[in-house]
């Protein structure tokens, strides 16, 4: 899993706890957060950051669900979300994305579950 750039303890004390945030949360306990997604199934989630062709935010980031299966042995599908974050430079799109509420990144997941479901289902 990736891991967001560092930030500075102090900034995550805005949420009430220093693990309440994404990047928070990677640095207190040296894992990705765990969600239980509107479908039911467990879930990890990783920062993503890619280069785009814009020269003013030639950085965008989006988080990547991985669903785990029920006994945690092995990834077995994903939800991605939109781009959540544009910036100047890969640190600075990590940073964003670590510093997202814990309980906004389980709404984006909510989301991407939601989003998959449409494209999924077949039409009549």
């Amino acid at each position: 899993m990736t891991q967001p750039a560092p930030e500075p303890p102090h900034e995550d004390d805005v949420h009430g706890t220093e693990d309440a945030t994404l990047g928070g949360y990677f640095r207190v306990h040296e894992r990705p957060p765990a969600f239980t997604g509107s479908d039911g199934h467990p879930y990890t989630v990783s920062i993503e950051a890619e280069r785009t062709p814009d020269l003013r935010t030639p950085w965008e980031g989006y988080l990547v669900f991985l669903r785990w299966a029920e006994t945690g042995v092995g990834v077995v599908g994903h939800a991605e979300s939109p781009t959540l974050w544009r910036g100047r430079s890969e640190d600075e799109v990590r940073r964003e994305a670590g510093r997202a509420p814990l309980v906004k990144v389980k709404e984006w997941l909510d989301e991407a579950i939601a989003l998959r479901r449409e494209r999924t289902v077949e039409p009549d």
